[in-house]
């Protein structure tokens, strides 16, 4: 009978004893891991065993509306409180920046400072959240340190370039310009140091996620904003077009969206539209080339900033460049019907201006995808809820910071050659005798190619 039963079941695909026995291991092998995971937490406490799934969510973002909104459009759906809320603060928003422009390139230059701290906060602030219940050492400081070290460094280049002549009169300046790139080497190696200080046991692995969140956003926020500023030097036309002409696609998208929108565009950001992305194209474009145009007729707006030694102010006084002077173009054949006219009148830059409008319609957007993906990533609506209807700084400069890099590398690629003004305050710097020197190599260059007279000899 037991011989029976044990072919029939051997037949049958199973068998008692190997299944007892295969029982018996599988509960030996937990018992193992058991014993392992308290090994390993007793004698591998550097060790950080945990999942990335343990991480808490970010809190969401509260309501920061005033209330004389709230009661003004309690009425309103909630899709069409958005819309009103969204324009009345984007015209407030763009009425205190005609107002900086208005006040000047110095105080454009504080507006993009502060807006890359602000921004340099907000991410700062949701990895501190995110982390924030495994009490990381000295986190928040260093990165803010850091924060002003890297500052300290791009700044600094900046004084060196463009001040080099008020940096002249001061020995104390003097000194921190010649050795301006040792103290920041040195400055972030102390920070280097303090953070591999702060390193506890079973925090490694997430103070290093800490330490690279922290250079990714330095890399986002200052090193663009310092793009911005380089941008801003070249004439405020280079900083105003392109920041207008992404605010111009960012309204105009919205709104032929919210009108028109039916296609998903991308599904990081589901109410985004084929319709929106296309309308804005269009519409950024025209007003790109628009504003280029009324941009184009002041010295104020295409000369290049320069800070003057002896008012102690910045300057935007020029005999305007070719960029900025009318020129005769002859229309191409099959638009000559549509326009009714053979040539046109027009400044060169606004060519340009049609490079730049294209880049913030087609290319700009996807540093706003890009911000998208963040937020998903972390289940956040906004950044911050710093601007109602908005939110963070951060979420209404994604697209900038992309832009501002792109401006960039189109002017030193395209459009700059060499600054006569740059070089001149980098002369003014040498010691007497090393400008005798550059004097007399100029003076022998420009005779030889007859520009200047040779010296008569008697």
């Amino acid at each position: 009978m037991g011989s029976w039963w044990w072919r029939w079941g051997h037949h049958q695909g199973w068998c008692l004893a190997p299944c007892k026995s295969r029982m018996f291991s599988v509960l030996h092998q937990n018992r193992r891991l058991a014993f392992l995971d308290v090994v390993l937490g007793e004698k591998c406490g550097d060790l950080d065993l945990r999942n990335v799934s343990d991480i808490p969510a970010v809190p969401p973002s509260t309501d920061s509306t005033p209330e004389i909104l709230k009661k003004a459009l309690s009425g309103l759906s909630s899709r069409w409180k958005n819309w009103w809320i969204r324009g009345i603060l984007t015209l407030a928003m763009i009425s205190l920046f005609f107002l900086i422009i208005y006040l000047g390139s110095f105080m454009l230059m504080l507006l993009v400072l502060s807006i890359q701290v602000k921004c340099f906060h907000e991410i700062i602030t949701i990895g501190y959240r995110v982390y924030h219940s495994y009490e990381l050492p000295w986190f928040r400081t260093l990165s803010w340190y850091f924060l002003l070290c890297v500052n300290y460094f791009f700044y600094g280049e900046t004084v060196a370039d463009y001040f080099a002549t008020f940096v002249q009169r001061r020995e104390q300046l003097q000194f921190l310009i010649r050795y301006h790139r040792f103290i920041s080497f040195t400055l972030y190696l102390t920070g280097f140091c303090m953070f591999v200080l702060s390193l506890v046991k079973r925090h490694y692995r997430l103070q290093f996620y800490m330490f690279a969140w922290t250079h990714v956003t330095l890399l986002i926020t200052v090193t663009q904003s310092h793009l911005v500023i380089q941008n801003l030097f070249e004439g405020m036309i280079w900083f105003l077009v392109p920041i207008s002409s992404v605010i111009c696609n960012d309204i105009t998208a919205y709104i032929f969206g919210f009108f028109f929108g039916r296609t998903p565009l991308i599904k990081l950001s589901p109410k985004k539209t084929w319709e929106g992305f296309i309308g804005g194209f269009f519409s950024t474009v025209a007003f790109g080339f628009i504003f280029a145009y009324l941009l184009a007729q002041y010295e104020y707006f295409v000369c290049p900033v320069e800070y003057n030694s002896e008012t102690n102010r910045f300057v935007t006084e020029c005999a305007p460049s070719e960029l900025f002077q009318i020129q005769n173009y002859s229309v191409p054949p099959f638009l000559q019907d549509v326009l009714g006219r053979e040539t046109v009148n027009m400044y060169p830059f606004q060519m340009h201006s049609i490079a730049l409008s294209t880049f913030a319609s087609l290319i700009g957007p996807f540093g706003g995808f890009f911000a998208s993906g963040f937020k998903r990533a972390f289940k956040i609506k906004d950044f911050a809820d710093t601007i109602p209807g908005h939110g963070g700084i951060m979420d209404r400069f994604d697209c900038q910071y992309l832009m501002a890099t792109f401006v960039h590398v189109y002017i030193t690629s395209f459009i700059r050659g060499p600054n006569p003004s740059k070089l001149l305050q980098q002369l003014l710097v040498l010691q007497p005798e090393q400008q005798l020197n550059v004097y007399k190599t100029l003076k022998s260059h420009l005779t030889e190619k007859g520009i200047l007279q040779p010296p008569l000899r008697g």
